[in-house]
């Protein structure tokens, strides 16, 4: 079984538009990207932590309205 790792900004952005989002977008402060009629902000560090990946993560599920598993998250290309 997978556990959660450290993700790359480039990657989560990939990753991201392969559940259907669309951007990276300019901002005010942050960039942030777009599903359907929803912005997920997307904080400038080169790379995310557990935690904060976890919690951007579940900003995502309730965005798209499902739920993302690790072994999903980790094959997404």
């Amino acid at each position: 079984m997978s556990s959660w790792r450290p993700c790359k900004r480039r990657d989560f952005i990939k990753r991201l538009r392969k559940l259907g989002f669309i951007g990276p977008c300019s901002g005010t402060r942050h960039e942030f990207m777009v599903f359907e009629k929803n912005r997920l902000s997307i904080p400038s560090n080169a790379e995310y932590s557990v935690a904060q990946l976890k919690m951007m993560l579940n900003e995502v599920e309730l965005i798209i309205s499902r739920p993302i598993s690790v072994e999903e998250w980790e094959n997404l290309p």
